[in-house]
């Protein structure tokens, strides 16, 4: 994951986000005086929150297991 400074995450803003939706790379925003933040696109958050559910469901996670070819 790249990494910038808030600084030059604002004076680059336009081009990062374009970056971070075209390359379907996550940036890792630093601050020096506050939490750091991520900047993601929409599709991969959804891409990944689409994922985390179904990690959690015990059902589906079952079916998907049940599914494969056994070696």
């Amino acid at each position: 994951m790249d990494t910038v400074s808030v600084n030059k995450f604002r004076d680059t803003l336009r081009d990062c986000v374009e970056r971070v939706v075209r390359q379907h790379t996550p940036l890792k925003v630093t601050r020096r005086n506050g939490k750091d933040f991520v900047v993601v696109s929409a599709e991969d958050w959804e891409r990944e929150q689409e994922t985390l559910y179904v990690l959690q469901n015990s059902n589906l996670m079952k079916q998907i297991s049940e599914s494969m070819p056994t070696p």
